[in-house]
């Protein structure tokens, strides 16, 4: 197999004798038949090409020496080979079988080898065949492909017969070419070919040489052998049909038909008719009698009136004496002869022939005594081709017509010798003489030829009418044709002697002719106006009533005479019937009935049979006479002893009068009462009677059955209408059981081992029987009543009730039944059978017989769940065992459990059985959805390798099969002409594809190993993701269903019409690419896939550059197949871009986002000549074409957001409710999810419920109830289609947002140059939005439009903010970015539209949108810029005109156009905000938050107080507290409550923000609604949290959502404190209230002892708060309180101060240190950040602390001599970093007042903020100069830098350089920040610390009085004990008692503090401080104290050294 991969090239271009040939087969084909537009081009190019082809027809290249030599060193030398450069060596024994196949065909050594290379590329084709057997078929398809162009060819011209409707210049075409080859001698070559070619001695020649394979491969050889010929046949019937020959040609061709012979059964085979319909159309005129427009032309071309030559060298051909091979085909020819020339005597133009047309007569004469008609009958009827062709039938027809109206003298001349004969007849007879030798019975032939021929009428054409003349004016609805209905016209001439020669004939009938007679009457019978015609003349025959009475009979070709000895034969034999238990029953006294009446009756029979089946006025009519009452004596006759063949004609009567279901229904009951099938068992009867006993010991003995097969047939059609429940009432139970057992257990059964002296009969019995068990099981739908066990009562006592007899079907198929058995053997029987491949008697019902087993096979399948699930819930004791599970049974005939193999089996037998491989697909969809099975079914399929490979074969070869064609079902039963059947079998081939790929589908679903995989090439005895996928051929891979699958989608996408089967059959290429998609979407198929569709196929480029695909008639179908398409597309990208596959991913996406024009990559075959016309109008309209719509976009156009619903029900019958509940009862979810209404169940469900009407006036309104039924099914069929459609737009919107979001998401962001991106990005937003907010949009699409939405502008926020940090866009002159302000103006009003659109509803879908607008917004946000700390340089001048930047504009334009929109967005975002979904609720949150931010004239924030949606957010803050305590809990329910609360808070603040909002805040009670609250007091246990950690992380420890929750609160209250500044006391006393009342808790927390980062926030921000409310002025405007609550507030009060104080001593002094490094330990990995974070939060701290020392100190008095005092009179610094006391306090005597903080801390913290200052300072300039040359920075540091934003190990090498760099800006900038913070809070805390120190010092060195132990009452150390404690003035209680030891401040301690303070606040201190205002407070706007307060110290400290 090694070198298929080595020519597949050449074969492109196929061997000379096969790939060429079959293009120019599909080109015909196309341009003709298929009718496909722009073809006449190419058909002329191939034409030109093939001309050699046509001209020597069949005739091959001939041998030579030098080829020979050439092909011979092809293995050493190598050869050139068609398509390829260079030369290639081929193995040695290829060129032996090259030589073979030379010279068993007699070709050139190089086109048989040429050929024998496309063999082997087409052996995947051919499972099981060589490359040797391949070619065979090849060859002869070659040939045949030749010849059926030439047929097609000459079928298109214009000429006398028939037309195609092509149009005039193709016809043109085609006539100029096929003139030219029949001047060249065509006919003749023809004549010669069908001489030659021969299969007997093709096959010797092939067996010789080994060039048979298989049966198959012998069928397919022989078949293309027969087609062949017959093409070259059918040719010149094609052109004889259209034009006339030569007149050497028509000689030529008698000569040819002179030599012809008969087969064996005196039938001329197919060519050889075919060829004598050329000749008969040759000499045809008839055509003149129709009065077509271009008659004169056709007369001038007739050479028949034209060439006197031609004329007389015909007739003396045909004159001539010399007798044919075939007599009769002489006597034809003259026959037609003779009609032409009584044509042409009559016209002006046979004037000059006189000579010839006088022999006519003579000519007519002879044909008749060479038995014309019956040559006619058995010679031309005989032959199974002639009634599969239209043409044939109608020249016989005319023939026939012709004698009978041109030569009535010879009618008449026969119908008098038939008389004559007639009388010698009956002389003889009475005279018991010999018959005379000398009769001749040509009427005879004539009648039966005319019966026979009339009698099959595949094509509905109905020529028998013309034999009928309307006597009276037929007002019928039914007839419609040439001359009915209008009583004033006269009928033409011909008709009326036709019509005359039916009756004449009838006329004094002799009783030889009667049989004949009867049998013409049946053939023009048939036909529904032609039975009515026969029925009025046997009606009108008959004599009147009266007349019978006097005697006179009538004609006996009559209604009356027919059915009265019918009735005298009944009177006759019921007298004799025998005794039911005499022995005598089986020899039968035949007195009644002789074998010619025998053979009348039987002929009438049919006669009547016929009449009746077509035409149901006449069955009426009959049926409802009076006198004759056929039905009963027919009953009667039944039950009398007469041959079964009568009997059996008498039942197909019956069962022709069954077809009206009135008499059906009475006839049931006759047929009880007779007891033809005796079902009622008389007491004391020995044995059966009736027809078992007919059946079992006649017809069995016999070996004949036409009783039983009539009987099926009979109860067949009887079952159809209805079978009564009643039926036997009172003498049994009642029912159709008996009949049923009968049909099971006397007629199927036992029909395998019965004997049959006609073979096919055995096969003939079994489809009967199996046909009335289909139609049975079909009608049957399980009810809960068939299993509960009913009893009727008969004669007395109680029986149980049959079920139906569906029922008892279904109990014998669910079980291992008899029945079954023999079902499944049947089936694998017949495909043993079929697998031969030769014919044999009965082959034709043998396959009816497998298909009705496979249909009730299909039917059990489909049926069973419902009938197993009744079963279970009524309880009944009844076992049953799935289907699926009994075909898993082991077959007694192979010992193996090859079930289903056998049913699959016949998929391999769907090119010649369409049918039964429908059916069988049918089934194993039905078994795939089981998915126990599969591995069981993989096992069984490829068990065998043989088995395996020809299913696998069979799969493939129903998916590859070429004629298979979508259509409309036809829901009439008419009888279809063959080209509706031709339509019918070419729509079973499409479904049985559909089922194939549902199979596939449904299969793929499960796991591996399944039926699809095996189906689909993949592996299912190894790993499914090792699959290596190849081209079919390719080491020895077999071509599977993917290949097939592949083929389908990929015809037609080289040109630009796109992919034909998208057009020719949507449903199918929907389930392919849905295959497809499923593939490439599982993890276990997807990989091997998507490299075979990319490296083999180019599959996804080829079939995404046709969309968007547009199908008119079926637009769901195109959606569905673009949403596969689309959903793959996305998968690749993701695909490609994960694996860097970047060229893939590149062409991918810019075939689907470029509005470049692309230039089309062309197929092989179509460069060259249009290359370069195509760069000369590139080159000429270089910038006509300049944009076209981007592929997605116009993907998008196709989906139509409009949706017509269906108008609602108008009715005036039904109640409108009830319909409602009806339809919505009968809804399920199909195979594809949609939910649907059942039509079918709800139609039976309607027509029941009329039916179950009583009374005349629901009779009289039945017509109209029936006709709002019907308008009730049309418009539910109407909301399916509305529900699918809507459906499969939601799809392909959801498969496109998809694809979208893959590409702008998945794909590597280079791919997409940034402005193109914003570019794309906006066109797919405008157009998304246009369509959606068009009118008439639907909403059901919306919210997968909103999804898109959002991530549409996700990625246009994103784009443009890094397109922002890039620094390109904000200065450019366009406006915002690349993209225009403009456009994004127009984004924000679509968005803001289509929010408003939603109106009330659709709230879930909104959540997208407000993500959107969000997005949006953020556009506008200006990011961070560094703080240089310079901007105080710039004047406030120059600050407030600097022009306005980009952010800054774009914000006031987005507020510009939000607030045009007024009170209806506010009133829309509002009420989301308040209530209703989660999601949504915190989005409109968010989205009023950042309007909020930007509305700077507060016309939201007025519009949020006043309309009362701010006082119901507020209140709802307290509803929240018991979702937020259920949230501390160790295992939380849900997060929800948690966002929302943080959300509402967020807003909250942000209303805050703004003085009017703190106040109408506190004007809504906020605080008092927080202070309720109790979730503040739940503060969890820090230990517990270690426990109940989430694993992933995400869900965070309750300690952390404690905070989560606390810090929002805080927060707000800092806000609400900050803006009230004017009101500030009224805030202030609230919030004191809300830390009073949580006191326990904000005292833990400020005791804390762990201080993590989380404490730290948490006490930053408590400390925050407390320095502005625990004031003692605040209490003062707490309103009245008493004087106890006064004292307890105070207390609380001093409580949160002296907690302060011992937090500030903790972080000021040595634990700062200890807790920076324990931060570092426990996060190492983003320890930069954390450090940063706890710095600045210790800092926010101590600043808090050192402003509410500030506060307290002025509060207390504005002089320092009556402040209170806060910290001791000692200098001592706190114990230093190793926690051991630093030098300074070593030298102090250790004072008692150790718990209030010293001085000593003040001046500690001073010093080290000044340390830090500088620290922080320098730090600062140096991420400045470092932002400065970012670009410079070496990449060690840039990844440095990056490493905290990333996250994930390897992160950092995974971005690129851009966005490295991008995120070292970023972290810089966030660094530089931070410092300038810690720089402003240091210069705070100094400034701070300084006052404090200022202030201490003023007092214990000026005004402080030492007090001494011994001088107790100096006033001074009252005073002092009163400073620290008065409580009044709020100052520090010390501990429980007063004082405490501070009360006692001796000298010795002032003398200390200070030379401690002298030291310590030395001159490199001072000059530090100076030098930090100098630096940083300068360039800051606001001018600092700090040289002011060094001053004053430093005066104080020399003053009282002083």
């Amino acid at each position: 197999m090694f070198f298929a991969c080595i020519y597949y090239k050449l074969i492109r271009s196929g061997a000379s004798l096969w790939g060429p040939l079959k293009e120019l087969w599909e080109t015909v084909d196309g341009a003709i038949l298929k009718r496909q537009p722009e073809t006449v081009h190419l058909l002329d190019l191939q034409l030109k090409k093939h001309k050699p082809h046509f001209m020597s027809l069949f005739k091959n290249v001939p041998k030579s020496a030098e080829q020979r030599e050439k092909v011979r060193k092809a293995s050493t030398e190598g050869i050139a080979i068609q398509g390829h450069q260079g030369s290639r060596l081929l193995p040695e024994t290829l060129l032996t079988e090259a030589f073979i196949l030379s010279d068993l065909f007699d070709i050139g050594e190089l086109a048989a080898l040429e050929l024998l290379l496309a063999g082997q590329q087409q052996q995947p084709h051919f499972p099981g065949l060589t490359r040797g057997l391949v070619a065979v078929l090849l060859y002869w398809d070659g040939r045949l492909c030749v010849a059926n162009s030439l047929r097609t060819l000459i079928q298109s011209r214009h000429g006398k017969t028939f037309t195609l409707d092509l149009n005039d210049e193709l016809v043109a075409l085609t006539t100029r070419f096929t003139d030219e080859l029949m001047s060249r001698g065509l006919t003749k070559r023809i004549l010669a070919l069908v001489s030659e070619i021969n299969v007997t001695q093709e096959f010797e020649r092939l067996q010789k040489e080994r060039g048979l394979g298989n049966e198959k491969h012998r069928k397919e050889v022989s078949d293309l052998i027969r087609e062949c010929r017959q093409a070259l046949a059918d040719s010149l019937f094609c052109w004889t049909c259209q034009s006339p020959l030569t007149k050497d040609d028509t000689l030529a061709l008698i000569g040819h038909l002179e030599t012809v012979t008969a087969q064996a059964d005196g039938s001329l085979d197919s060519v050889s008719l075919a060829l004598v319909m050329a000749l008969l159309y040759c000499l045809d005129v008839s055509f003149i009698e129709q009065g077509t427009e271009d008659r004169e032309d056709l007369l001038q071309a007739l050479p028949l009136l034209t060439e006197r030559q031609y004329v007389s060298a015909v007739h003396t051909r045909l004159m001539d004496g010399q007798p044919w091979k075939l007599p009769g085909l002489q006597a034809v020819c003259r026959l037609a002869w003779a009609l032409s020339l009584r044509v042409l005597s009559q016209l002006p133009q046979g004037s000059g022939l006189v000579e010839f047309t006088e022999a006519d007569e003579s000519l007519a004469d002879q044909a008749l005594l060479g038995d014309v008609f019956l040559f006619m009958k058995e010679g031309m009827l005989g032959c199974e081709g002639f009634v599969q062709e239209e043409f044939y039938i109608r020249r016989l027809h005319s023939l026939i017509t012709d004698f009978l109206a041109l030569m009535p003298v010879k009618v008449k001349q026969l119908r008098n010798r038939a008389d004559e004969d007639a009388r010698l007849v009956h002389m003889s007879l009475q005279m018991d003489g010999e018959l005379p030798s000398s009769l001749r019975k040509d009427l005879d032939h004539l009648m039966v030829l005319i019966g026979e021929f009339y009698s099959n009428d595949p094509f509905g054409l109905e020529l028998g009418l013309e034999f009928w003349c309307p006597t009276e004016s037929l007002q019928h609805t039914s007839l419609q044709g040439s001359y009915l209905g209008m009583a004033l016209q006269r009928p033409p001439h011909k008709q009326v002697v036709l019509s005359k020669f039916v009756r004449q004939m009838g006329d004094l009938l002799p009783s030889t002719l009667y049989l004949s007679y009867l049998c013409m009457l049946k053939g023009l019978a048939n036909g529904p106006q032609c039975a009515h015609y026969c029925f009025s003349l046997l009606k009108t025959n008959g004599a009147t009533h009266s007349d019978n009475i006097q005697g006179v009979s009538g004609s006996p070709v009559s209604w009356e005479h027919f059915f009265h000895s019918l009735m005298l034969y009944h009177e006759n034999l019921r007298r004799d019937l025998p005794n039911a238990d005499s022995s005598h029953y089986r020899h039968p006294p035949l007195r009644g009935i002789t074998q010619r009446e025998l053979e009348g009756l039987t002929s009438f029979l049919q006669l009547l049979t016929t009449i009746i089946s077509w035409s149901e006025n006449a069955r009426l009519a009959l049926c409802e006479h009076p006198q004759w009452t056929p039905v009963v004596v027919m009953l009667g006759l039944l039950q009398c002893s007469i041959p079964p063949v009568l009997k059996a004609e008498l039942l197909r009567s019956l069962a022709a009068f069954g077809k009206s279901p009135e008499i059906a229904a009475s006839l049931w009951q006759s047929l009880e009462y007779t007891q033809i099938l005796q079902t009622v068992r008389a007491p004391g009867q020995r044995q059966a009677a009736g027809i078992e006993v007919e059946l079992n010991e006649i017809e069995s003995s016999c070996e004949e059955y036409p009783l039983t097969r009539a009987f099926c047939h009979l109860i067949s059609t009887l079952v159809e209408s209805s079978v009564p429940l009643n039926l036997g009432v009172g003498l049994r139970v009642p029912g159709f059981q008996p009949y049923l057992n009968f049909l099971r257990e006397s007629v199927f059964l036992p029909f395998p081992t019965r004997a049959y002296r006609r073979p096919a009969e055995k096969w003939e019995v079994a489809d009967s029987v199996l046909e009335v068990f289909h139609k049975l099981l079909r009608s049957y739908e399980p009810q809960p009543s068939d299993f509960i066990q009913e009893t009727v009562e008969l004669q007395g006592e109680q029986v149980p009730a049959d079920k139906p007899p569906g029922h008892s079907i279904m109990f014998h198929l669910l079980n291992d039944s008899p029945m079954l058995a023999l079902c499944l053997s049947l089936l694998e029987e017949g495909a043993r059978q079929l697998d031969t491949y030769a014919p044999f008697p009965g082959k034709k019902h043998l396959e009816s017989a497998v298909l009705h087993c496979l249909q009730l096979l299909d039917l059990t399948l489909q049926k069973e769940v419902v009938f197993m699930d009744l079963l279970r819930e009524s309880q009944a004791s009844m076992l049953v065992s799935p289907l699926e599970q009994l075909f898993q049974g082991v077959s007694p005939q192979t010992r193996r459990a090859d079930h289903i193999v056998n049913i699959a089996r016949y998929l391999y037998h769907s090119s010649s059985n369409p049918e039964a491989a429908f059916q069988s697909a049918k089934i194993l969809r039905r078994i795939a959805t089981y998915p126990n099975i599969h591995v069981r079914l993989v096992g069984d399929f490829t068990h065998d390798q043989a088995v395996s490979e020809k299913l696998l074969a069979g799969f493939v070869e129903c998916l590859d099969n070429e004629e298979a064609e979508e259509g409309p079902e036809k829901e009439d039963g008419s009888q279809p002409s063959d080209l509706d059947q031709q339509k019918k079998m070419a729509r079973i081939r499409h479904e049985t594809q559909i089922h194939i790929l549902n199979l596939l589908i449904t299969s793929l679903e499960l796991k591996a190993p399944n039926l699809a995989l095996y189906l689909l090439g993949y592996e299912v005895k190894k790993p499914v993701c090792s699959t290596n996928l190849q081209d079919p051929g390719v080491l020895g891979c077999p071509r599977s269903c993917l290949h097939a699958i592949l083929s389908l989608l990929q015809r037609g996408t080289e040109k630009r019409s796109g992919p034909t089967l998208t057009q020719e059959a949507p449903h199918l290429a929907e389930l392919c690419y849905q295959v497809i998609y499923q593939l490439c979407a599982c993890p276990d198929t997807s990989g091997p896939t998507m490299r075979y569709l990319r490296t083999s196929q180019d599959f996804l480029f080829s079939h995404l550059q046709h969309l968007p695909f547009i199908l008119s008639g079926n637009p769901i179908a195109a959606l569905s197949q673009m949403s596969w398409l689309m959903k793959t597309a996305a998968i690749e990208l993701r695909v490609t871009s994960l694996n860097r596959q970047r060229s893939h991913t590149q062409r991918l996406v810019s075939l689907l986002l470029d509005d470049q024009p692309h230039t089309q990559h062309t197929a092989d075959g179509e460069s060259g000549m249009e290359e370069e016309t195509r760069s000369v109008s590139a080159f000429l309209h270089f910038d006509s074409a300049s944009k076209v719509r981007r592929k997605l976009l116009s993907v998008l156009d196709a989906i139509d957001f409009s949706q017509d619903l269906p108008e609602l029900l108008q009715l005036d019958f039904f109640e409108r409710t009830q319909i409602e509940q009806v339809i919505s009862n009968c809804e399920h979810v199909n195979e594809q999810g949609h939910t649907v209404c059942n039509v079918k169940l709800l139609h039976r469900v309607l027509v029941a419920e009329v039916n179950a009407l009583q009374g005349m006036a629901a009779i009289g309104q039945r017509p109209l109830l029936m006709e709002e039924v019907n308008s009730i099914l049309q418009h539910v069929v109407e909301r399916n289609r509305v529900r699918r459609s809507l459906s499969a737009k939601r799809h392909a919107l959801q498969s496109w947002r998809s694809l979208v979001e893959t590409l702008l998401t998945a794909c590597p962001a280079d791919l997409i140059p940034a402005d193109d991106r914003q570019l794309i990005i906006r066109d797919l937003l405008l157009d998304l939005h246009d369509k959606v907010l068009s009118e008439d949009a639907a909403g059901e699409l919306m919210p997968i439009v909103a999804g898109a939405v959002f991530t549409l502008t996700a990625q246009l926020s994103q784009a443009v903010l890094s397109e922002q940090q890039q620094g390109l866009g904000s200065e450019t002159s366009s406006g915002f970015a690349s993209i225009a302000n403009s456009s994004l103006h127009l984004i924000l009003r679509k968005l803001l539209d289509f929010i408003l659109c939603t109106g009330g509803g659709y709230q879930r879908l909104r959540a997208h949108l407000y993500g959107s607008l969000l997005y949006y917004l953020q556009m506008a946000q200006k990011p961070e810029e560094p703080d240089t700390l310079q901007k105080a340089s710039k004047a406030m001048w120059e600050r407030l005109t600097a022009p306005e930047d980009g952010f800054s504009k774009l914000q006031r334009e987005n507020l510009a156009i939000i607030e045009s929109y007024g009170k209806s967005l506010m009133e829309v975002v509002c009420r989301d905000a308040c209530d209703g979904h989660e999601i949504s609720r915190m989005l409109a949150l968010a989205v009023l938050d950042r309007i909020l931010s930007i509305d700077r004239q507060n016309q939201w924030l007025v519009y949020v107080c006043n309309s009362g949606y701010l006082r119901s957010l507020v209140e709802s803050v307290r509803q929240d507290d018991a979702a937020l305590q259920s949230l501390l809990t160790p295992q939380p329910p849900l997060l929800k409550p948690l966002y929302i609360y943080e959300s509402k808070m967020a807003l909250l603040t942000r209303v805050a923000k703004s003085g009017e909002g703190a106040v109408e805040l506190l004007r809504c009670g906020l605080v008092a609604q927080l202070i309720e609250c109790q979730v503040f007091d739940m503060v969890p246990e820090s230990d517990s949290l270690r426990m109940t950690r989430d694993p992933s992380g995400f869900v965070p420890s309750p300690l952390d959502r404690y905070r989560q929750i606390l810090l929002p609160t805080l927060r707000l209250f800092q806000v609400i404190l900050t803006s009230t500044s004017i009101n500030h006391q009224q805030g202030a006393a609230q919030v004191l209230q809300w830390l009073i009342v949580h006191a326990d808790t904000v005292q833990s927390l400020l005791r804390c002892q762990d201080l993590t980062m989380g404490a730290l926030q948490e006490l930053s921000l408590l400390t925050g708060i407390i320095s502005k409310t625990a004031l003692p002025g605040v209490l003062e405007t707490g309103g009245e309180l008493n004087s106890a609550a006064l004292m307890e507030f105070q207390g609380h009060i001093n409580r949160f101060q002296r907690l302060c104080l011992a937090l500030l001593s903790r972080l000021a002094g040595g634990e700062r240190e200890r807790l920076l490094k324990q931060a570092e330990i426990s996060a190492p990995a983003d320890s930069a950040e954390h450090r940063e974070e706890m710095e600045v939060a210790m800092l926010q701290v101590c600043a808090n602390i050192m402003e509410y020392c500030q506060t307290l100190l002025l509060q207390s008095s504005s002089q320092a001599q009556f402040s209170i005092c806060l910290f001791s009179p000692s200098g001592s610094e706190p114990a230093g970093r190793d926690g051991r006391p630093s030098d300074l306090s070593t030298s102090l005597p250790s004072v008692a007042h150790s718990r209030v903080p010293s001085l000593g801390l003040v001046l500690y913290l001073l010093r080290n903020s000044a340390a830090d200052f500088c620290q922080f300072h320098q730090s600062h300039k140096h991420g400045l100069a470092k932002l400065q040359i970012l670009d410079q920075l070496p990449p060690e540091e840039l990844k440095e830098l990056c490493q905290g934003l990333v996250s994930g190990p390897g992160g950092v090498e995974k971005i690129s350089s851009v966005q490295r760099s991008l995120l070292a800006k970023r972290r810089l900038v966030q660094l530089i920040n931070n410092r300038a913070k810690l720089l402003a809070l240091c210069s705070y805390v100094i400034e701070t610390s300084l006052f404090v120190l200022w202030r201490h010092l003023e007092y214990y060195l000026l005004y402080c009085t030492p007090s001494d132990p011994r001088d107790s009452l100096l006033p001074g150390s009252s005073l002092f004990r009163s400073r620290l404690t008065d409580e009044s003035l709020g100052g520090l209680q010390a501990g429980g008692g007063r004082g405490l030891g501070l009360s006692r401040v001796s000298q010795q301690d002032l003398d200390l503090l200070k030379g401690d303070m002298a030291s310590g606040f030395g001159e490199t201190l001072q000059r530090k401080l100076l030098d930090i205002e100098s630096s940083y407070s300068q360039v800051r706007s606001r001018y600092t104290f700090i040289q002011a307060l060094v001053r004053r110290i430093r005066g104080l400290l020399r003053h009282a050294k002083g």
